[in-house]
């Protein structure tokens, strides 16, 4: 009882470790509330360890240590930007498009000033946020309006809201797809207030199958993309051309949620088709929905482009005000199209170079990366990911290093300053330079030499 005694009366008091220089300096970065509580809580959970006769570091330097730790677990923000060495360019988990220079610039700018997010310069007046990237859609894909909205679910709810509700929207059943975050398209209609109408079979729909569900309380045809899974087989779904062709008979509405959404060829990279949302238009459908921050390589948004009168009373629409979205989605976005309306998309967008990056160039990268951290150079595929492409993929060149423990590497990656995440296949962790930004490059050999040395002192340790 005296021992316990003994170290109860050596602990430090709150008001000594406040005066201490590193306590100073953290109440400088958390203040002085949160510190004093993390005092306490340390030196409570002492008391209670000494009293259970558990063997605790009791010393200043050690508590100071574990608050400090404490202090940096507790209030890093979990938002950080990461090294993506997966080789998944739209990787969902990780953020999705990383945005061109211009569109970071853009953002910063606005973000520090005001702007000009509803106001109208030459009126010198209120103006409306909606105009700010609609010129640009127009230009881009032909519609002949648009409207951005926080993301494609919600361009999804707000057509099927303002134009369905209390109607019936004929869909595919090959087309009733669940994607990330539980996301299921019949929900998303009952909740919109419209009827689903499910045609034809999980793996062939005719156009037949659309006409004969048409009667007096149909409003649309709704088109889904397949997102994250591919049908091979004995499958069917008619043309874009002939829904379109349906619906104008039956004097209904065609809609076609693109869900990702291209501006560009996929058939160039050596990718399978993916319809653009150009295709949609052409084919006259009245709407069509996409996402900003997938193949577009924008910010995330829900982006609306169509008949002008049908997008008059989406806007008009009270969804549309809780789903609009912010003066950096704007800027980011503008920057964005402009890249396109340039030309300049495949050399200043980010996913674009990644898709475009020659096999060569990439095992080049993999070649300097393993000279200078070990490994070996081993042929893999990149996926573009995002439910973007579903099934499709790139040749690749990886970096493999081998270890004791793959997943002990790959965990020490993600708890790196900034963490790495890595693929882990059996006894190696492979990394992939096509997802690697180029600025990011000096940061990934740093973390993985540490790395690297760390296994090899353990490997001696144990010989």
């Amino acid at each position: 009882m005296n021992d316990k005694r003994d170290c109860l009366r050596k602990l430090p008091s709150v008001d000594r470790l406040l005066s201490h220089k590193r306590v100073q300096n953290l109440i400088k970065e958390y203040s002085h509330r949160l510190v004093v509580e993390a005092i306490r809580a340390d030196l409570e959970s002492i008391r209670r360890g000494i009293l259970a006769e558990q063997n605790l570091e009791i010393s200043e330097s050690a508590v100071l240590d574990r608050i400090s730790q404490g202090l940096r677990t507790d209030f890093q923000a979990s938002l950080r930007p990461v090294i993506n060495a997966t080789g998944v360019v739209i990787h969902t988990n990780l953020g999705r498009a990383p945005l061109s220079e211009a569109a970071q610039a853009a953002m910063i700018a606005v973000a520090g000033a005001y702007n000009t997010l509803e106001y109208d310069l030459e009126e010198g007046e209120r103006g409306s946020r909606l105009v700010h990237a609609a010129k640009l859609l127009r230009a881009l894909t032909g519609a002949e309006d648009a409207i951005a909205l926080n993301n494609n679910a919600a361009a999804l709810i707000l057509i099927l809201s303002a134009l369905a509700r209390e109607r019936e929207v004929i869909i595919s059943r090959g087309q009733l797809v669940e994607i990330g975050g539980g996301f299921r398209i019949p929900a998303i209609m009952r909740e919109s207030g419209a009827t689903l109408v499910e045609v034809g079979t999980t793996n062939r729909t005719r156009i037949e199958d659309y006409e004969a569900a048409v009667n007096e309380q149909t409003a649309m045809l709704l088109r889904v993309h397949a997102s994250n899974f591919r049908q091979l087989g004995f499958v069917e779904q008619p043309s874009l051309s002939q829904v379109t062709a349906c619906a104008r008979q039956h004097g209904l509405l065609a809609v076609d949620d693109l869900g990702s959404g291209t501006l560009i060829n996929t058939r160039k990279f050596g990718l399978a088709y993916e319809p653009t949302i150009q295709d949609s238009i052409s084919a006259g459908f009245d709407l069509v929905c996409f996402s900003g921050d997938k193949l577009l390589g924008g910010p995330q948004a829900g982006i609306i482009v169509g008949k002008a009168k049908l997008m008059a009373r989406l806007k008009r629409h009270p969804l549309a005000r809780a789903m609009r979205v912010d003066k950096l989605t704007y800027a980011a976005l503008i920057a964005t199209l402009q890249h396109y309306l340039r030309d300049e998309a495949l050399q200043e967008i980010p996913i674009w170079r990644m898709i475009g990056r020659e096999l060569d160039e990439i095992g080049r990268t993999a070649e300097r990366w393993a000279a200078q951290i070990g490994g070996k150079v081993v042929d893999g595929r990149s996926t573009v990911g995002g439910g973007s492409l579903p099934g499709t993929d790139l040749p690749t060149r990886l970096l493999a290093i081998a270890v004791a423990s793959p997943a002990r590497f790959a965990a020490g990656l993600r708890q790196a300053d900034p963490p790495v995440i890595a693929r882990v296949s059996k006894s190696h962790v492979l990394l992939d330079p096509r997802t690697v930004l180029p600025e990011q490059e000096t940061d990934l050999l740093r973390v993985l030499s540490r790395l690297a040395l760390d296994e090899d002192q353990e490997k001696g340790r144990l010989s």
